[in-house]
């Protein structure tokens, strides 16, 4: 299910190269949580941990260490060289399932590690969920759907980029996907986030950082500041290389409350993962002329469940404001071409974090601006409400 140690998204790797130089001895630990609260047997997770195990397979090969090392510059060498001795341990990934049936999974180890871990666990649930339902997509009606869902694109000139490894309904329908991306709309997909599917079809592999970066800088350093120390150290790291943030880890307006007029002028632009769009935007345009910077400058690029049909929407909204982008995962590779079918609603997010070993564990959590989007403990809710001034 998973085709290689690349097949997964860009911002594992840049999130686990930020940590390697800066926070080598940082801990964490990867919680799974289903929205839908879906219900398994044993079966299934006997069979889930025989795929897990399947991981430990995994390495990064010679053709793929020359691809990442000669497209992928803005990540250390040195952390290329160090992936090629990486290998994933099942044993370390604590699945089971609960008095109800409902799957439970929890990863920890360093954090330049477990955070690899997140994305081929959700794409492995994902499609071994489909097979036990019985659901088998059918390609050639998948690829019609998604051909007309381009025809918005190349005749409303939309660009935007696949981000859909993490809940697709199978690595085989994803690889289809993509290679129609790259033949059909060569001129508005502006790339995928999966490294694996960029180095076959010869696109941009793209993507910054997740909300992780953000939680475990309020885990370490507390919420007031963890929007900041986290875009400071995202440019010691990257200095200036992928600029476009990611915005809602602590609600959008807490972010631009201490966004810098120096990061503003840095940053390329801004994701936006929850809320509306129209009200984000105009929060994120309205920062930008504060400081006075042109927001026709900048891009936004939206990432919250969009349809083509919606995207199309938000972005004649701003033409001319601001610059446009999209991140459409789901509405890509979870469309089978199956009437009534529903993708797997799951998520894998950073649930605790310490600086090293010596210090005590410190929960984190997120607050979205989708109250859906929630996750972590409640008594944390109540302190970074405080601290952070949010109703």
């Amino acid at each position: 299910m998973i085709l290689s140690i690349l097949d997964t998204d860009l911002y594992k790797f840049s999130t686990s190269n930020a940590y390697f130089h800066l926070y080598p001895l940082a801990e964490g630990t990867f919680k799974f949580n289903d929205r839908a609260k879906e219900v398994y047997d044993k079966a299934f997770l006997a069979d889930l941990k025989a795929e897990f195990a399947k991981l430990g397979e995994l390495r990064l090969t010679e053709e793929e260490f020359e691809y990442v090392t000669t497209k992928v510059r803005y990540i250390n060498h040195n952390y290329w060289e160090w992936l090629r001795g990486f290998r994933f341990e099942a044993d370390k990934i604590e699945a089971s399932l609960d008095a109800e049936g409902h799957l439970q999974i929890e990863v920890t180890d360093y954090l330049y590690k477990v955070t690899l871990y997140e994305v081929p666990i959700l794409a492995i649930v994902a499609e071994l969920r489909n097979r036990y339902k019985g659901i088998k997509a059918d390609t050639a009606k998948a690829l019609a759907i998604l051909d007309a869902k381009l025809e918005i694109a190349n005749e409303h000139q939309l660009l935007f980029s696949e981000f859909g490894t993490r809940r697709r309904f199978s690595s085989d329908l994803h690889d289809a996907i993509v290679n129609e991306l790259k033949i059909k709309c060569p001129k508005y997909c502006a790339g995928t986030s999966n490294v694996f599917f960029a180095m076959k079809y010869n696109m941009t592999p793209v993507g910054t950082f997740p909300h992780e970066w953000m939680m475990f800088h309020s885990g370490v350093f507390g919420y007031k500041r963890a929007n900041y120390l986290g875009l400071e150290d995202w440019i010691k790291v990257y200095d200036g290389a992928l600029g476009t943030a990611l915005i809602d880890t602590f609600t959008t307006r807490s972010f631009l409350h201490t966004l810098t007029m120096k990061q503003a002028k840095l940053l390329d632009g801004f994701r936006q993962d929850s809320g509306d769009e129209k009200e984000i935007g105009e929060m994120i345009i309205a920062r930008l002329k504060e400081f006075g910077i042109d927001p026709r400058t900048k891009v936004i690029v939206f990432s919250n469940a969009l349809t083509f049909p919606k995207y199309k929407e938000v972005a004649d909204y701003f033409r001319g404001r601001v610059k446009v982008s999209a991140g459409i995962g789901t509405n890509i590779t979870c469309d089978p071409g199956i009437e009534g079918y529903k993708a797997a609603n799951i998520v894998m997010k950073l649930s605790r974090c310490r600086m090293s070993y010596k210090d005590p564990w410190e929960k984190v959590i997120k607050i979205s601006d989708d109250l859906g989007k929630h996750m972590g403990d409640d008594k944390e809710f109540d302190i970074a409400s405080y601290e952070l001034h949010l109703a």
